[in-house]
């Protein structure tokens, strides 16, 4: 273990939120400290020494309207052990050409040098815009997964993955959506502190681990209307038709084209072919139901098009990374204490 404090630069750009870049700070000063000096152990408070770090010093505007006061710019950052990366944007729409080269540049420079480069929500997609993650394995938030495949061929994309380790030495690790930004952390103080002082982080803060990582909480983008008008116009069919038998002989008759013509057209309209498409209206429906009812999995499974209930275990689980009565006890059990108390 290190015995100078491990110095940590979080990168700040206006997309990121105050959550992550003040919890991140949060939890690094945290760790050594909180629970030991509540439970009475010696406090080690210099294991961590993070900076707020961004292009320009001064006071830095973040979403939502909150500041955070910039402690060093990138001119005087040096070589930090570790480079936390934020959110760089907000939409899947918005483009990363022509930006962030200042910031890319030392990302590059630092990991060259040896610094561990570690990526919350969308922090990946500058990774991968500075040709960090070619050729390994990444993740972002689950909104911004299709995006990233699609931007960047070479990065092999693991949608259902809370936290990825990748390159030379694993110094690449990145944390999909929401707040798996606390998995982030509690692995960074764990790889340079020690699973235990990690664990007393987690105690003290009450951190449950993202075990299912972030696909149970994932809806499908690719289920937005296409440009395409007649795509869109099929996409329309089915979101009211895919209980239906044979809904995608029905798509192919509302589009008016031949059925060799209409799946390929359809498959890069939407990233799907369109059966892999009336499963994701089906298991999106089935997870609604789950949360709101409680009719029985054979009936939902039914209700959404699914005759045979084995099968659709099976479909879900395979796309969700739980059981339905795993997603009900979850987020069902959620829905109604949160309903309880309104």
């Amino acid at each position: 273990m290190q015995q100078e404090p491990v110095r940590v630069a979080i990168l700040v750009f206006p997309a990121s939120t105050a959550s992550i870049v003040h919890g991140l700070y949060d939890l690094f000063h945290a760790a050594g400290r909180d629970y030991e000096s509540m439970v009475g152990k010696p406090v080690r408070e210099d294991l961590f020494e993070p900076r707020i770090v961004a292009a320009r010093s001064g006071t830095f505007s973040l979403m939502n309207g909150l500041t955070t006061t910039v402690q060093v710019p990138i001119a005087e950052a040096g070589v930090p052990d570790i480079i936390c990366v934020p959110e760089v944007v907000a939409t899947p729409e918005e483009p990363m050409e022509g930006r962030f080269e200042m910031e890319m540049d030392w990302l590059r420079r630092c990991y060259a040098q040896g610094s561990i480069l570690a990526s919350a929500c969308t922090g990946a997609l500058l990774l991968a815009e500075a040709g960090l993650l070619d050729e390994h394995e990444g993740t972002t938030h689950w909104a911004f997964c299709d995006v990233m495949q699609q931007r960047h061929p070479r990065v092999r994309v693991r949608p259902k993955s809370a936290l990825v380790m990748a390159g030379e030495a694993q110094r690449l690790v990145m944390a999909g959506g929401g707040t798996s930004w606390l998995d982030l952390a509690l692995y960074l103080i764990a790889r340079k502190a020690g699973v235990d002082t990690a664990m007393n982080v987690a105690r003290v803060s009450m951190i449950d681990w993202h075990v299912s990582g972030q696909q149970p909480y994932a809806t499908v983008t690719s289920l937005r209307q296409s440009p395409d008008g007649v795509i869109a116009k099929c996409q329309t069919w089915a979101a009211e038709r895919f209980h239906e038998a044979s809904p995608v002989a029905g798509m192919v008759q509302v589009s008016g084209l031949p059925e060799r013509t209409f799946k390929p057209r359809f498959k890069q309209a939407t990233g799907q072919t369109p059966l892999e498409y009336i499963h994701a209206l089906r298991i999106e429906e089935a997870k609604r139901l789950l949360e709101v009812s409680d009719e029985p999995v054979e009936a939902i499974a039914l209700e959404c098009g699914y005759e045979d209930a084995g099968f659709f275990n099976r479909m879900f689980k395979r796309r969700v990374q739980l059981t339905p009565g795993q997603y009900r006890k979850r987020f069902g059990g959620m829905r109604r204490e949160l309903a309880a108390r309104i």
